[in-house]
């Protein structure tokens, strides 16, 4: 599935040394020696298969069959199955520490933001949003690093403030490995937008060992934190260019 020559791989197709990583981490399933039933359809077409939906934004029924991803319901109960056994967080401490043991991360700064979306069907994290004239909504909140590589993400409901989310996503980078000793957890700095100004959570991530770098509200824009924060907004467009995922 490696493109080759002038062909461009689609966004859905997984390349031979990102499967090399995920395999290990899917859930083994044995088939049954009597009444084994119809065959497993094969880890990787499916994976494509959710990644295709995610793509693309369709409901899963529609997932075409002439793609040989399978049906849209095997897809999301795949999807389901390995998300229960914790394939995807593993996956991403995986190429964390890959990352570092390359010298690819630097946490000498952080970079944190929400983007609202639209929730149209409801849901659990959703509310009425503040800044889309009352309609129900979510927000992601992610922390990159220096270069743009998202080290955690959280969702909440639309009405949430972005701040009260500050510390939940320091928290909620993993312990970085990758390189000897202790796994390296905590960044030196994190940069912030003037939606975070709060002097007790400036304390409060101080008491972590970080430094806060947050714009003041009531200050003239062009404090120059932007040449730093534009690539927390640069992860917003990767992570929405699946429309699913919106």
């Amino acid at each position: 599935m490696t493109a080759t020559g002038n062909t461009k791989r689609k966004p859905w197709e997984v390349e031979d040394e990102l499967w090399e990583r995920i395999e290990p981490l899917l859930p083994k399933v044995e088939r049954r020696y009597r009444y084994p039933g119809r065959k497993r359809l094969d880890d990787r077409k499916v994976l494509c298969g959710i990644l295709f939906v995610l793509y693309t934004g369709i409901r899963w029924e529609f997932l075409p069959q002439e793609l040989g991803f399978g049906s849209g319901s095997t897809c999301w109960r795949r999807l389901r199955e390995w998300n229960d056994a914790g394939v995807w967080q593993k996956l991403h401490e995986l190429l964390l520490a890959e990352l570092r043991a390359a010298d690819q991360l630097d946490l000498s700064r952080t970079a944190v933001d929400g983007s609202h979306l639209r929730a149209m069907k409801g849901g659990a994290a959703t509310g009425r949003s503040p800044v889309d004239r009352g309609k129900t909504g979510s927000k992601h909140h992610i922390i990159v690093d220096t270069h743009g590589i998202p080290l955690a993400a959280t969702l909440t409901g639309g009405n949430r403030n972005d701040v009260t989310q500050l510390l939940p996503l320091i928290h909620a980078v993993p312990p970085i490995r990758g390189k000897r000793g202790r796994p390296r957890r905590r960044p030196d700095a994190v940069y912030a937008d003037r939606g975070y100004d709060h002097d007790i959570y400036r304390r409060q991530v101080r008491d972590l060992g970080i430094r806060p770098v947050i714009a003041r509200r009531g200050t003239e824009h062009g404090s120059g934190l932007g040449k730093d924060r534009w690539v927390v907004e640069a992860a917003f467009a990767l992570l929405h260019w699946f429309r699913r995922l919106r």
